[in-house]
């Protein structure tokens, strides 16, 4: 049975920056006695020094969907899935400057530029450079982009441009990741980090827990993010979606998924943590528990997937005594989408974004 000490430990060694045991990261996921108040309040306790009663909006645009060359079964862009979604090539620049506007306005302290595909040419990335500048002229937003492999060159020329964070998600451990993907390897997408590293770009980079990993898997993904200093780490929950090769449920429990955000957070203790896609669907009534290891999360769904409704969100932030890193006031966005009609689908339902809300400034019908 695990006494009270086990916690007080974790919170010391995060608090004081030292790393804890390969044994207690296991205990933490996998011990039955585990107390789950105990540790998150533990948890909360680190998240509170660092980051108070914060939270991140994130939004993101997928400026580029569909038609990638990469096999990750987990993906429905990618080559071997069959999922019905949207494809089109990179939105025009007016667009992503729009869409800025939305997410600004919307209360996002973080405006993320999604594009399929393997990596950008040179032309992509003086495209990309234009964009970000002209949207970090007009709002007061930070801005991250993920757009595949790139070197040091390029991801120097976004820095310059006004980019605040590249994102490359390690996904899974080195050791599962052939299980996961087969057109490219773990260490192409730990290559684009250090690049962008090297270019002096802060790096985002995260999991997706539930695609058959181990829990030493999951513990190698946290080790290596601690090792990269990375200062943001999204911590996703897989999302089945039809017509992908990992479309079977995983078996990922409430109590699970917090073990997970509280093992990342004692591990990273000063990274904005996120509780990325699947948090709806794995954490149900549980949900507004990963605030209190986790000080960020996305609004506005996903890549290809809607997430909970924007009001349903803010009014869960405000109701756990939490506040958004924001120049707009929660209240207000709150007032804001009082009169937005509620989406008629359930919390553990898994609906795919349609054009309209994949392009949410043009009229496409």
């Amino acid at each position: 049975m695990i006494n009270e000490t086990f916690y007080s430990t974790l919170e010391t060694n995060a608090l004081n920056n030292d790393s804890i045991s390969i044994e207690d990261c296991k205990t933490i996921l996998r011990d039955p006695s585990i107390n789950l108040l105990s540790l998150l309040n533990a948890a909360y306790t680190v998240r509170k020094k660092h980051h108070q009663n914060k939270v991140h909006i994130h939004i993101i645009n997928n400026a580029q969907n569909g038609s990638c060359p990469e096999d990750c079964n987990y993906c429905a862009q990618g080559k071997d899935a069959t999922s019905d979604i949207a494809k089109y090539k990179l939105k025009s620049e007016d667009e992503m400057i729009d869409e800025a506007k939305i997410a600004y306005e919307n209360g996002a302290f973080r405006y993320c530029m999604v594009s399929s595909g393997r990596g950008p040419k040179k032309k992509r990335i003086e495209n990309m450079a234009g964009t970000i500048r002209k949207i970090k002229e007009k709002y007061p937003i930070e801005l991250c982009l993920s757009t595949g492999f790139i070197d040091e060159d390029m991801a120097k020329e976004l820095k310059d441009a006004g980019l605040d964070r590249l994102n490359h998600n390690l996904n899974t451990s080195e050791n599962h990741y052939p299980k996961i993907c087969t057109t490219h390897t773990y260490q192409d997408r730990l290559n684009t980090l250090i690049a962008a590293k090297k270019a002096g770009l802060d790096v985002c980079s995260g999991i997706i827990v539930g695609m058959g990993e181990s829990d030493d898997d999951i513990i190698d993904v946290a080790l290596k993010l601690q090792e990269l200093s990375a200062p943001s780490i999204p911590v996703n929950f897989l999302i089945p979606i039809e017509g992908t090769p990992l479309k079977t449920l995983s078996t990922l429990s409430p109590e699970f998924c917090l073990r997970v955000l509280c093992l990342f957070r004692f591990l990273n203790p000063k990274a904005e943590l996120r509780v990325a896609a699947g948090r709806e669907l794995h954490l149900r009534s549980l949900e507004v528990m990963t605030l209190y290891p986790a000080n960020s999360l996305f609004l506005e769904g996903y890549l290809n997937t809607k997430g909970a409704e924007a009001k349903r969100v803010y009014q869960m932030i405000k109701d756990a005594g939490f506040e958004i890193e924001s120049t707009k006031e929660l209240e207000d966005l709150i007032a804001k989408h009082n009169d937005t009609p509620a989406e008629n689908h359930q919390q553990n339902d898994i609906v795919m974004k349609t054009q309209e809300d994949l392009h949410p400034v043009y009229n496409l019908t």
